[in-house]
């Protein structure tokens, strides 16, 4: 399967030649070069890069496709899979997620985040948006595994200037530890929390503290119908309105869930350029009511993508399942089956996901990141085969990948992930430790 030992693979800058895949229905070879890049791809191209490549991986038929994005993701809340389910929202967040999380060490998220990292890989995501505590800790885990991501500070001031100050140096410090690291697949990013969290003044520092240093921002938009009214009360208008007034509305901006966005806000940001995360999973486990508004937001012109959200809420990190339960709930919900076809869904996983990350296409072309994964045809989710991506959306999940690059580098080969075993050991301590320290307290 490979030239050399197949250990040799993992974790290296070396030139490795695919062969036998199909890419946009068409059998194609792909080679990539030790830039990191894809260099060439298309049909028979073996034959004249065999004797540059230093490993091969004979595909076997498997689709290859780019490496999935998750664009709204709480990456150490693996810890707290499976901790509180089937509760209302805010007794969930009040009585159990945040007690825990008061608890949190950075060595909790760095095994939280490496534990994130792992099930990423091994479903074919090689880019996350992240949000969460004791980022630093996070950061060091994703430049260990070898995926891409864009890490954002929780950023929640409740109105207190004093906490405000608090958040703004702890947004200013990660930006800056990430800087200092110098590694291209790992990006800052602001993250005001939500509309109801921060204050106008904090969502208006997070707004120009993104654009002096020219990051991203992430945050939680509209996602319940109470925070919509709440904020009408307080304020005298809609989310969405509130945050454009304070600048934080921008074509870096990814805003996670939606649900309760009306036709202006989805024009407004549409107009902004605003990419909006669409997590159908977690709305509908914490029952928000109402699903994301995606035929208005696409005909507004918003770049709408996909997220997972935390394992707390989800409770798994597995993006195909995500595109699946996006296309259902949006033909559900709508009652129209015309809703968000299967194309368009893995686009919203793929292409429109690196869109609002900016790592690439999220495409598989000459000159593109070698972000890519391999997915098998030799497995009952793919069998007959008649479209391609209608088993992808409608047919897999994410145990249906056995290979993923990221950056040109191999993370998994043939379900095979180096130092597995050890996450797991040491997050289950972790998760442990947490739960036993929170109640001791």
């Amino acid at each position: 399967m490979t030239t050399t030992e197949t250990s040799d693979i993992f974790g290296t800058k070396k030139s490795v030649l695919i062969t036998n895949v199909v890419a946009d229905d068409r059998p194609v070879d792909i080679f990539i070069d030790a830039a990191e890049t894809i260099t060439d791809i298309g049909r028979d191209i073996r034959r004249r890069h065999r004797g540059e490549a230093e490993f091969v991986i004979d595909g076997n038929g498997a689709l290859a496709l780019a490496g999935l994005a998750n664009t709204h993701t709480h990456a150490a809340m693996t810890l707290l899979r499976g901790y509180a389910d089937d509760m209302i929202l805010q007794d969930w967040l009040a009585r159990k997620i945040w007690p825990l999380e008061a608890h949190l060490t950075g060595e909790d998220v760095y095994w939280g985040t490496k534990l994130a990292c792992l099930e990423m890989i091994r479903t074919g995501t090689t880019a996350f948006n992240d949000m969460y505590f004791q980022m630093e800790s996070a950061a060091k885990a994703v430049d260990e595994t070898g995926i891409r991501a864009m890490l954002s500070y929780g950023f929640i001031d409740l109105g207190d200037a004093e906490k405000r100050e608090h958040e703004c140096k702890a947004t200013e410090a990660l930006a800056t530890h990430i800087k200092k690291m110098d590694n291209p697949r790992i990006r800052a990013a602001a993250g005001p929390h939500a509309p109801y969290t921060v204050s106008p003044e904090g969502l208006k520092w997070c707004a120009e503290f993104a654009k002096e240093q020219q990051i991203g921002i992430h945050i939680h938009l509209s996602e319940t119908e109470k925070e919509v009214n709440d904020c009408v009360s307080q304020h005298g208008k809609r989310p969405a309105a509130l945050l454009d007034e304070c600048g934080i509305l921008t074509p870096r901006t990814i805003a996670a869930h939606g649900c309760w966005l009306d036709d202006a806000e989805c024009a407004l940001l549409g107009k902004r350029g605003v990419h909006v995360a669409h997590n159908p999973t977690s709305n509908m486990k914490l029952a928000t009511h109402r699903a994301m508004p995606y035929p208005q937001l696409a005909s507004a012109g918003a770049n709408v993508c996909l997220g997972t959200d935390g394992c707390a809420s989800n409770n798994s990190l597995d993006l195909f399942g995500e595109v699946k339960c996006a296309a259902l709930l949006q033909k559900f919900f709508w009652n129209d089956p015309t809703v968000l076809p299967a194309p368009a869904a893995l686009e919203m996983a793929t292409t429109n996901g690196a869109k609002a990350l900016g790592f690439g296409t999220g495409t598989l072309a000459a000159g593109a990141p070698a972000d890519i994964i391999l997915v098998s045809t030799r497995t009952p989710c793919n069998t007959p085969l008649h479209n391609a991506a209608s088993n992808l959306v409608y047919s897999c999940s994410g145990a249906a990948v056995e290979t993923t690059i990221c950056n040109g580098r191999v993370l998994m080969l043939d379900r095979e992930i180096p130092g597995e075993p050890d996450i797991l050991k040491n997050a289950t301590r972790s998760a442990a430790g947490l739960v036993k320290r929170a109640q001791t307290r």
